[in-house]
């Protein structure tokens, strides 16, 4: 079946209101589950084919996320697709409104390759809860991964939800056709080709992209605590994570000690006498490496710097500007370049004069100071004294914002993400408010604006 003749028979399915019913979805999300299940080993020898993802990582970062939004969605499903009743105004008295959320209908969920399997399924996850059918398009940077994705969903028909694996070719194909949202993850360059095709079809979009998230630590922080985090962080997936600390800005007066600490946990977290752990991730492509080790300074470097083929070394460079080659675009590799500040208003002023971030990041004890941060800088999220974490919450919506991307999902979000809130009004046949019918005459008019308090 071509990708024209799925799109149709996916539409021709929807139609069916198959998807609609609450039994329908609960089973199609235990399948989904009891399917990666039985696939999980295949799973974990393709994530160490790709991108040699060790089973920890894997497990962690990617399968169990998964398995929480499922369960999330299977425990909340029946409340969150209930309609939900509001109050109404005098102006329609007697009456009474409701909210339901109905399915939007056909969603195409494009995935990247930095965590090709959470984020190609827990997207999946909201769709399937919200009664949409669905194509899921992988990437093609993760082939083992994607082929996996393919097995595991193979267990549901076409017609509902399907895979189309590929490369540029495929995702041309794709964009071309009409959806009801297009769900993607990915680089800002091609989030705005994206936009630019689903706009041809007034389809709505959520676009998680990336950027330059800035990690701000002051001299009142915990330093060591802090080094642990933002060195875990970083160099996480090496350094292939959208909201990775892509930069560490350092108060002056704690710039040398922080640099300690950061070296010291990261020859803790990453090597064995000397030697680069085995588990390591590898960049995605040599393509990608090679960007990478271009943003090396080794005139820069206190720690790392050393690259072979796929495998670039978790490196810590200090003294770094904001005019250095590796401030002007999204590191996403294994680099930690450190800046030194003096004051929180310098690091505003920059942040606020660059893109927004998808995250931000302050590490300190200063309340008033904090909370200064996280009001004047825009950012899709954030993080008070931790990194990324703040993503494995299913209370807090995860998005971004202006160039880091539109749209949020997760947990309930990830359900109203994938639903229309229908707006129904429900009137007594009974009664009725005569003055807002013609003729309008003098006496009408004056009620009227006795009854909205309105003055002329």
């Amino acid at each position: 079946m071509d990708i024209q003749e799925l799109v149709k028979a996916q539409r021709d399915y929807f139609l069916k209101n198959d998807t609609f019913s609450y039994k329908f979805r609960k089973n199609q999300l235990k399948l989904l589950k009891k399917s990666i299940k039985d696939n999980q080993q295949l799973l974990l020898d393709a994530f160490k084919a790709d991108l040699n993802k060790c089973e920890f990582d894997a497990v962690t970062t990617e399968i169990s996320l998964v398995n929480n939004e499922i369960n999330y969605m299977l425990k909340h499903l029946k409340h969150l697709m209930r309609p939900h009743r509001v109050s109404t105004g005098i102006l329609n008295f007697p009456s009474k409104g409701k909210i339901i959320s109905e399915p939007l209908g056909q969603v195409l969920i494009m995935s990247p390759w930095n965590y090709p399997f959470q984020l190609a399924i827990c997207p999946l996850v909201g769709a399937i809860a919200g009664g949409n059918t669905v194509i899921v398009k992988p990437s093609a940077y993760t082939p083992k991964v994607s082929e996996a994705i393919a097995k595991i969903l193979s267990v549901f028909p076409n017609e509902y939800i399907s895979v189309v694996l590929g490369g540029r070719e495929q995702n041309q194909t794709l964009l071309d056709q009409k959806f009801d949202l297009i769900f993607f993850t990915g680089s800002k360059n091609v989030g705005k080709v994206v936009q630019q095709k689903a706009s041809v079809h007034l389809t709505p979009v959520v676009l998680e992209l990336g950027g330059k998230s800035p990690c701000i630590v002051t001299s009142e922080a915990n330093l060591s605590k802090s080094a642990k985090r933002i060195v875990w962080g970083k160099f996480l997936n090496a350094g292939q994570t959208c909201i990775a600390p892509d930069y560490i800005l350092v108060q002056k007066d704690v710039y040398e000690d922080f640099i300690t600490e950061a070296v010291k946990y990261t020859k803790q977290f990453y090597y064995d006498n000397n030697n680069l752990t085995s588990n390591f991730m590898y960049i995605v492509n040599e393509k990608h490496a090679q960007r990478i080790s271009n943003l090396i300074e080794q005139d820069k470097v206190v720690f790392g710097g050393n690259v072979k083929d796929r495998l670039i070394e978790p490196t810590i460079m200090k003294d770094v500007s904001f005019d250095s080659p590796v401030m002007q675009e999204e590191i996403f590799g294994p680099i930690m370049p450190i800046i030194k500040y003096e004051n929180i208003d310098e690091v505003i002023n920059y942040i606020n004069s660059n893109d927004k971030p998808l995250s931000l990041y302050y590490f300190g004890n200063n309340k008033q100071e904090a909370y200064k941060v996280f009001n004047f800088v825009p950012s899709g999220g954030a993080c008070w004294n931790e990194v990324v974490m703040h993503f494995t919450e299913k209370n807090l919506p995860f998005g971004g914002i202006g160039e880091s991307g539109m749209g949020s999902y997760h947990g309930k979000k990830s359900f109203q993400t994938f639903t229309h809130a229908k707006s129904l009004l429900i009137k007594s046949p009974k009664y009725e408010i005569n003055a807002k019918y013609p003729p309008y005459t003098t006496a009408k008019t004056k009620f009227v604006y006795n009854f909205l308090k309105f003055k002329k």
